[in-house]
């Protein structure tokens, strides 16, 4: 009975538990909604002019959409598109010179392997994912109506594999950003780092909704829709991403040990929560409570909804930032709205004008090409018809009615007039030349740099390129804060996802070489031996910058041109060398990638470039294995003989040396010894003499 009892008792707190749940995911449903119809209203203006600049630039027809297109719906309507072909100038200058991430350390060092194994890691999650299509959609749709964006998400290396769990990051394009990507109105910075709420849009047609959630379609209150069909269809639904920053704040406790040159140890108290035993286990050990420090927490989370409810709560995101990356043309903020343009805006009046007044010279030339006759109705009465026809049938000859005379007489009688055609008004003419130097102004005279002439100097040219260039400047630095952006969540996200140890990583450099990087590998330090992680990315902290240069193929061809202009002013044979090297392997084309790749080998043999990992891998390899060249050892053996010949020279030399000491020694004994003889000798000698001539009688004694 007691066992019963409990079980209802969990049945109805799992109950009530889920009932809470419901009920907590209806109030955020409502408040999300909310929050939405509040941006609608704040940017709905903003946002349908920047819609209409991008179909104004890039859809047929758009041009004479509205007022003006209802006026003249019976007459000739030409579009002289030169919008676009400005917009198509920038986007095309964007191109050539790709925006690129660069992860630098904070403390400014330059030698740090880890920045440089993000920058060929993140090139390569760039190349894998196809990122161009987002980037350049993105700047496009920037560059035209104002506004464009991205999606950073953390995906599976292999979605086919069941048993890989191993991630990767991608950058996914979002079409038509400016209807479908909304921040909540907090968020002031350009790039939406202090984004909290985030809703991007998606359309689904009605079949695919149902066969997707398995219920009816519900709308999401979607409230941009323009003047052509393909917005207003009746078989698109609109789902919701919808992204939630969570902030909390979570109590760390900083433990030391034993050792005092240890570093501290920071304990969390969720970890704390999950395992009660674990503080009196560090006591245990001999840790110490040293400090507490209550630090902020966020985290996002993402939600999928419909017009009717929450369709699923999709969980955490990597990185705890907000994934999606927002660029615009030009931004501004102005009575607390958001408002932002793209290089249409300006035009479109100058671009209207110059449409209406070409389409009403080309309405007088068509109408007005040839003399019309003018004739009465009994002239005309009967060949009507073979007059209307003869500009297609080609009648050798036109039938006229003769006119009669007030007598009733017949009189052959030719057209009482001709049509003429109308002149044109000296205002029209003028309007005209006004309508495109208007366009010129506001677009940029591309064709001042387009028309360059031979003769002109270098410096000109210079001159007018930059003139050209910083009409694109805005767009391009704009631009660069987004990439900025992105290389900061695609860090955070990278920091959660790589936590295998000893992974390897595709990673490519400048240049687009491949390379492998080996993650969270355990290393040795050989001071003071301790255990530590290389390329540990889940510690990595750098500051990001972007770099804007041009793309690879022009930096290589401007590398080409550089380097071939140098060539004639080197006259050292070692720097020719180098020079030539650097040619050949920035010369692109046709069959010329082993060549490159046999020049990279050269110069890094000669320590002109800085080595891959598995280039310093490979070298080391060779240099280990290769076989001693016979000729170099004969030299080497030669070397030595002679080195042995040499100091058993120098042996002799010295022996020789110490004989003659030797001799000279003894030659100085002798001479002392004969010496010493002789003195002797002499002595003897004397002390005879003397006794010779002193008496030795009694004499001498008395005396």
């Amino acid at each position: 009975m007691g066992a019963v009892k409990n079980i209802s008792r969990a049945q109805s707190h799992g109950g009530l538990l889920l009932l809470r749940q419901t009920q907590k995911l209806r109030d955020l449903h409502a408040e999300a909604l909310l929050e939405f119809d509040e941006i609608q209203k704040a940017s709905h203006d903003v946002r349908s002019e920047c819609l209409q600049d991008r179909r104004f630039c890039a859809v047929p027809g758009a041009q004479w959409e509205g007022s003006l297109g209802d006026q003249f719906e019976n007459k000739p309507r030409f579009e002289f598109n030169k919008t676009h072909l400005a917009v198509i100038r920038i986007v095309n200058e964007y191109r050539n010179n790709r925006i690129t991430v660069d992860f630098q350390s904070r403390d400014g060092s330059s030698d740090d392997t880890m920045a440089d194994a993000c920058d060929g890691l993140y090139r390569a999650d760039e190349r894998s994912c196809s990122a161009n299509e987002a980037y350049d959609n993105a700047f496009e749709e920037a560059a035209q109506g104002g506004i464009g964006a991205w999606r950073v998400r953390a995906c599976y290396e292999d979605e086919d594999d069941d048993e890989n769990e191993r991630q990767r990051v991608r950058m996914e394009p979002i079409f038509d950003a400016d209807t479908t990507v909304f921040f909540d109105q907090g968020a002031k910075r350009q790039d939406k780092s202090d984004g909290k709420r985030c809703w991007v849009l998606i359309p689904y047609s009605r079949r695919a909704y149902k066969d997707e959630f398995d219920e009816d379609p519900a709308d999401w209150p979607k409230s941009h829709s323009g003047q052509s069909f393909d917005w207003a269809s009746g078989d698109l639904v609109w789902v919701c991403e919808h992204y939630r920053i969570e902030e909390t704040t979570e109590l760390g406790r900083y433990y030391r040990g034993l050792d005092p040159d240890a570093p501290e140890m920071r304990v969390s108290e969720s970890e704390f929560e999950a395992d009660p035993a674990f503080e009196g286990e560090l006591q245990a050990q001999g840790f110490r409570l040293v400090r507490e420090k209550r630090v902020k927490r966020k985290q996002c989370r993402k939600y999928l909804l419909s017009g009717s409810r929450i369709l699923k709560d999709c969980g955490l995101i990597a990185g705890g930032n907000i994934p999606i990356v927002i660029t615009f043309g030009k931004r501004w903020v102005v009575d607390g709205v958001e408002r932002c343009m793209g290089h249409v805006r300006l035009a479109k009046d100058a671009q209207r004008l110059e449409n209406l007044l070409m389409s009403w010279l080309a309405e007088m030339a068509t109408r007005f090409d040839i003399e019309k006759p003018i004739v009465t109705p009994e002239q005309i009465a009967g060949h009507a018809l073979m007059w209307a026809e003869d500009n297609v049938r080609k009648f050798p000859y036109l039938l006229l009615n003769p006119v009669t005379d007030e007598n009733g007489n017949r009189q052959p009688a030719g057209p009482i007039a001709y049509t003429k055609a109308p002149n044109v008004p000296p205002a029209m003419a003028a309007l005209a030349q006004m309508a495109t130097q208007a366009l010129q102004d506001l677009l940029g005279n591309a064709q001042a740099g387009e028309q360059l002439q031979p003769n002109l100097s270098g410096k000109a040219v210079e001159l007018i390129q930059n003139r050209l260039d910083m009409q694109v400047f805005i767009y391009m630095s704009n631009f660069a804060k987004a990439m900025k952006r992105c290389g900061e969540i695609w860090l955070a996200m990278m920091k959660e996802i790589v936590v295998e140890r000893e992974r390897k990583m595709k990673a490519l450099d400048q240049n687009g070489v491949a390379s492998t990087v080996v993650l969270n590998q355990p290393a040795y330090d050989k001071e003071t031996g301790a255990e530590f992680l290389k390329n540990d990315v889940t510690k990595a902290t750098f500051e990001v910058d972007v770099d804007v240069g041009p793309s690879s193929s022009s930096r290589r061809a401007a590398t080409v041109r550089a380097l071939t202009g140098v060539m004639q002013f080197v006259q050292d044979p070692e720097t020719v060398q180098v020079v030539t090297s650097l040619l050949m392997l920035n010369i692109e084309g046709e069959g010329m990638g082993d060549v490159n790749e046999h020049f990279r080998r050269k110069m890094v043999r000669a320590g002109v470039v800085k080595p891959t990992e598995d280039e310093e891998r490979q070298m080391a390899e060779e240099q280990a294995n290769q076989q001693p060249d016979p000729q170099a050892q004969y030299l080497l053996a030669a070397a030595e003989q002679a080195s042995a010949d040499a100091a058993t020279k120098r042996a002799k030399t010295v022996e020789t040396i110490a004989s003659a000491d030797l001799k000279r020694a003894q030659t100085a004994k002798t001479y002392a010894e004969a010496e010493g003889e002789a003195n002797t000798q002499q002595l003897a000698s004397t002390m005879a003499l003397r006794d010779l001539l002193e008496p030795r009688g009694p004499s001498n004694q008395q005396l």
